[in-house]
C-alpha cells in the first residue's frame, strides 16, 4: 500500500475504539497537528477522560450517525467486521485506515523515529526512554501503551525529528514501520494464535529489523533475540547485555531497596557512569541498558542518562503503585504472560512486604488455554493468588478454557468471577505490611480501584 500522501486532503477522522492503548496517543499526535478528530469506544475509561478534555467529542457505544461528517475511519484490528461504524463507512464510500497503518505512517514523518520491540517490556521501555530525553530537555514525539506520568498521557505530539513509539508484533503491525532505530529486548513465544510456533515469532522479528535504516538496538543475552538479527549487516547492529562483548554493558549488578537496580553502565569496555534505577525488578536492568543506547543516539550525555533513569518510576499499569490504604500497598501491572507475571512477582517479594496478593485476569481464551500451566506456576510465586473470569477480548472461547482450571493446578489459588467479589475477599483478608497487585491485560485495575475504596473504610 502507497502511504506517502496518506492523509493528503483529509481533515476530519473518526476513530473507532479511540480510548485503546494503542489509539488515544495517534489521536492526540493528529489533534496537536491540526486534524479535527471524533471517536467512540464502548468502555469508559481514563484515555477517554484524556482525549474529551482535548476537545475530542466521544460517543459511548458504536452507531452508524457516529461518523457523520468524516473523511477517514480509523479502526483496529479487533473491531469486527459487522461494526455498524465500518458498515456505514463501507457504504458511503468513506476510506478506511487500520491503525497500524496510520502509526507506520505517522512515525515515516519523523527523521529518527525509535521503535521499541519486544514480547516483554515494550512500554516500560519506551517510556524510560522517552523520559529520558525529556528530562534532557528534548522535545520528542512519543506513542507508548502506557500512561507516562512526566506528561500524564501515553501520546505526544513533540517539536523535533525524534519520535519514540512502541512497536508491537500482534499480527506483524510493527512490519507497517521502517525506523531509524529499533530496539528489540527480547523475543519470546506469545501470539501463537498467529505465529504459530517460536519459530514464527523469530522469523517476524526478523523482518522488522531488516526494516530498521540505521541501527538495531537488541538484546544480546536473549539467545532468540540474536536468532532474530542474525542477518543485520554487522555496521548496523549496536548489542547490549552483561557479556564483556557487548556493547552495553552493565556490570557489578546489585539491589538497593529491595528490588531496585544498580550497576556499572560501560560502553564498549569505558566505564561511563553509576545507573541506579527508579522501578523495581531485575529486568528493568536490561531494558535500561538499551535505554542507554537510544538516547546516545540522540545526543544524551551519561550524566543526562543515569538522571532520566532515575527519575523515571514507571509507566501507568507497569508495577504502578496506587498507594497505600490502611497500611496495605496497592499496585497495578499489566502482565499477562507467565514470564511478565514471574518477573513482575520475582520483583514483588523482594520488596520487603509481609505478603503478596496477587489478583490476576486472564486476557483472550487463546493464551490461557496454551499457557494454563506456565500461568499456574508463575503465579504460585505469590502468597495468595485469586484469578478472575477471562476477559475474552476479540476472541470465542473455543478451547473450552476456564479459570477455574488454573486455579486447580495451585495451592495458593482461589477462583471468584467477578471484580466485586474479589475485592470484597481480599479486603476482608489482607492484613497490615501486605501487597495487593492486580495483573492482566484487561481491565484488572478497576478491581485495584475496588479493593482501595473498601481499604479506605478501614482507615
Amino acid at each position: 500500500m502507497n502511504t506517502a500522501n496518506l492523509l493528503e486532503n483529509i481533515k476530519r477522522i473518526h476513530f473507532i475504539g479511540i480510548g485503546g492503548s494503542g489509539m488515544s496517543p495517534l489521536a492526540e499526535i493528529l489533534h496537536a497537528k491540526g486534524y479535527v478528530l471524533s471517536g467512540s469506544d464502548n468502555n469508559e475509561s481514563d484515555n477517554l477522560v484524556r482525549i474529551r478534555g482535548l476537545g475530542i467529542p466521544v460517543a459511548m457505544g458504536h452507531a452508524a450517525e457516529n461518523i457523520t461528517g468524516a473523511d477517514l475511519i480509523v479502526y483496529t484490528a479487533a473491531i469486527p467486521a459487522d461494526n455498524p461504524e465500518l458498515m456505514a463507512a463501507q457504504a458511503q464510500g468513506i476510506p478506511m485506515l487500520e491503525r497500524a497503518i496510520l502509526l507506520g505512517w505517522i512515525s515515516r514523518q519523523f527523521d529518527n523515529t525509535i521503535a521499541v520491540a519486544g514480547t516483554h517490556g515494550k512500554t516500560t521501555t519506551s517510556s524510560m526512554l522517552s523520559q529520558v530525553l525529556l528530562e534532557a530537555g528534548t522535545d520528542p514525539s512519543i506513542f507508548i501503551g502506557g500512561r507516562l506520568p512526566a506528561i500524564n498521557a501515553n501520546g505526544h505530539a513533540g517539536t523535533n525529528d525524534t519520535m519514540v513509539c512502541e512497536a508491537c508484533e500482534f499480527k506483524d503491525h510493527y512490519l507497517e514501520m521502517t525506523p531509524a532505530v529499533s530496539v528489540i529486548l527480547n523475543v519470546d513465544a506469545d501470539h501463537l494464535d498467529y505465529f504459530g510456533d517460536l519459530d514464527g515469532v523469530i522469523r517476524s522479528f526478523a523482518k522488522f529489523a531488516a526494516r530498521t535504516t540505521r541501527a538495531v538496538i537488541y538484546n544480546a543475552d536473549d539467545e532468540n533475540t540474536v536468532a532474530a538479527v542474525a542477518d543485520v549487516p554487522a555496521e548496523k547492529k549496536i548489542s547490549f547485555g552483561t557479556a564483556d562483548n557487548c556493547d552495553w554493558q552493565a556490570k557489578n549488578i546489585r539491589t538497593v531497596r529491595g528490588s531496585y537496580g544498580q550497576y556499572d553502565l560501560y560502553h564498549k569496555g569505558e566505564y561511563l557512569c553509576e545507573i541506579e534505577l527508579g522501578v523495581p525488578g531485575a529486568h528493568n536492568v536490561l531494558n535500561s541498558l538499551s535505554v542507554a543506547a537510544a538516547a546516545t543516539l540522540c545526543g544524551i550525555t551519561p550524566v543526562q542518562i543515569a538522571d532520566g533513569i532515575k527519575a523515571f518510576h514507571g509507566a501507568g499499569r507497569r508495577f504502578e503503585f496506587l498507594g497505600t490504604y490502611a497500611d496495605v500497598t496497592v499496585a497495578d501491572d499489566y502482565a499477562h504472560h507467565p514470564t511478565e507475571i514471574a518477573a513482575t512477582l520475582e520483583a514483588a517479594g523482594k520488596l520487603e512486604h509481609r505478603q503478596v496478593w496477587a489478583i490476576f485476569q486472564p486476557f483472550t481464551f487463546s493464551r490461557t488455554a496454551r499457557h494454563l500451566d506456565e500461568f499456574a506456576e508463575a503465579l504460585s510465586a505469590a502468597d495468595h493468588a485469586i484469578v478472575s473470569d477471562i476477559m475474552g477480548s476479540r476472541e470465542v472461547n473455543e478451547w473450552g478454557v476456564h479459570s477455574e482450571q488454573m486455579t486447580a493446578k495451585m495451592a495458593n489459588g482461589t477462583y471468584l468471577a467477578t471484580f466485586p467479589e474479589i475485592a470484597d475477599y481480599v479486603a476482608a483478608r489482607v492484613q497490615p505490611g501486605d501487597l495487593v497487585l492486580t495483573m492482566g491485560g484487561g481491565d484488572v485495575y478497576k478491581c485495584a480501584r475496588m479493593v482501595i475504596a473498601q481499604l479506605k473504610e478501614k482507615e
